[in-house]
C-alpha cells in the first residue's frame, strides 16, 4: 500500500512543489495515471492489525529508490539490476530510508 508518510517525495522529486506541499497533510493522493487513490500511515496498519488480534511483526519498505524512475526506465545489463534489487532490499529494511519509501509491506503474525 501507498505511504501516506511519504507522498510528498515522488512530487517533490519532481520539482511539483505545490502537489509536494499539499501531501504533507493527507491521505489523499492521485496516481501517476490520474486515479484518485489513499494512502495509510504505519501506526494505524500497526493499530488495525492489534484490533484483528494479529500484530504487526514487522515491516518494509518498498521502491525507496525507484519509485520516481521514469516509467518503461530498465537497468542495461543483469548485473545493474541485481544491483538495483540489492539497494531497494538492503533500503527496504532499514531506517531511515524504509520510511520514505513509496509503499510499505506490512507483516503480521499470531
Amino acid at each position: 500500500m501507498r505511504n501516506a508518510e511519504a507522498l510528498a517525495m515522488r512530487p517533490a522529486l519532481g520539482g511539483d512543489w505545490r502537489t509536494a506541499l499539499a501531501s504533507f497533510d493527507t491521505r489523499r493522493y492521485t496516481d501517476r495515471y490520474g486515479v484518485p487513490a489513499r494512502a495509510e500511515r504505519l501506526a494505524d496498519l500497526a493499530t488495525t492489525l492489534s484490533g484483528l488480534s494479529v500484530p504487526m511483526r514487522t515491516w518494509y519498505g518498498v521502491r525507496v529508490f525507484t519509485d520516481a524512475a521514469a516509467d518503461g526506465a530498465v537497468p542495461v545489463d543483469g548485473r545493474q539490476l541485481a544491483q538495483l534489487l540489492d539497494a531497494e532490499e538492503q533500503a527496504g529494511r532499514r531506517d531511515p530510508y524504509r520510511q520514505v519509501a513509496a509503499l510499505l509491506h506490512v507483516v503480521g503474525a499470531k
